[in-house]
This record gives structure tokens, sequence and C-alpha cells, in this order.
């Protein structure tokens, strides 16, 4: 496994090492003390989320606040997204940074994104199929989300024809300025 930092310590990316010949190839998605000497500290998941998605659906930018903040490890198993992660920690030195990653079934690679950062994705191939492992469950009431095309954040999204396909909730989110609800 490599670990790839990025412009903002606390999200990774990670590449397994693939094994491969004629027949097809293997390799280890998730090993638990790997992934934790990477990111240097203990995390636990408790739930496994699998989604589809069409060329050009978006899907974000979203996250959850405590009690019950989650952490996301997400990977594109079928297909191809531009995965995003954006820092809402108030008092972090990179508030409102953004960090975006070519996820595929191809390049097989991960990415981290710890509690305390807003998460989305474009769909840029045909279909997607998209994995995400998190750190606490999905409650409703502690869900929030962001505008995807921010200009504060100032997202570059890859090119494609057309307007993104956005949920109605992700068409109504707010700005990050506008949001009230953010990580201390």
């Amino acid at each position: 496994m490599k670990i790839i930092d990025t412009k903002i310590p606390e999200l990774k990316i990670i590449e397994p090492a693939v094994f491969g010949d004629a027949r097809g190839f293997f390799f280890e998605s998730f090993n638990q003390t790997k992934f934790e000497s990477a990111v240097g500290y203990a995390v636990n998941f408790v739930q496994d989320n699998h989604s589809r998605s069409a060329r050009g659906v978006l899907r974000g930018l979203h996250y959850q606040l405590p009690p019950h903040p989650q952490g996301k490890l997400v990977r594109c198993v079928v297909g191809e997204v531009f995965d995003v992660a954006v820092d809402i920690r108030k008092f972090s030195p990179t508030f409102g940074q953004w960090v975006g990653v070519h996820l595929s079934a191809e390049n097989k690679r991960q990415f981290w994104i710890p509690a305390g950062f807003a998460h989305g994705f474009l769909t840029l191939s045909e279909h997607a199929e998209f994995l995400y492992k998190t750190t606490d469950y999905w409650f409703k009431e502690c869900e929030q989300a962001i505008v995807w095309n921010d200009p504060e954040i100032g997202v570059e999204w890859p090119a494609f024809d057309g307007q993104p396909l956005l949920s109605d909730k992700d068409q109504q989110a707010p700005k990050l300025s506008e949001q009230v609800h953010l990580f201390e």
C-alpha cells in the first residue's frame, strides 16, 4: 500500500499494491493495521455504503455534525469519479480549501476523508459504482450540505457536457459562508 499525502495533511490518497497476470488481479482493499498506521490514529468503521450513479451525477458536498460526525474511506469500483473533500473546520489553517482526486476501477485508489470535511463527487464515466466505509452511522438530523459550486471554495470540477444532475437537497444547499453548522 502506498500513501500519497495531499496539500491538506489529514486527507490521504491510498494506492494498493495490485498483483496481476493473465488470469486477472488481486489486491488487499483494506487492512485495519496498515490503514491506522498510515493515518496515525485508531479508526473504527461501522457502516459500508454502495451507490451507483450515471454520467454527470454530482453528489455533495455532504457532511455530518457531532454527535455523529463521519469519516469516510471511499473508492470507485466501476467507472470513474472526481472526488472532492473540503475542510470545514472553522479554526483550521486550511479552512475552505479543497482536494480533488480521480478515483476509478482502473487506478483502484482510495481517498481518506476524516470528520470535519465535506465530501462530494462527480461521475465521469457512463456509470460509476462507489463504496464508502464510514466511521459513524447516517443520522438525518446531523446531515448538512454545502452547494457544489460555491465560488468561495472554487472547486475545479472537470469539464463535461451539460449541467450536473443534482438532488433537490444539493441544489438548495447554502454556500460555506452561509452555513451556520460547521466544525469548531
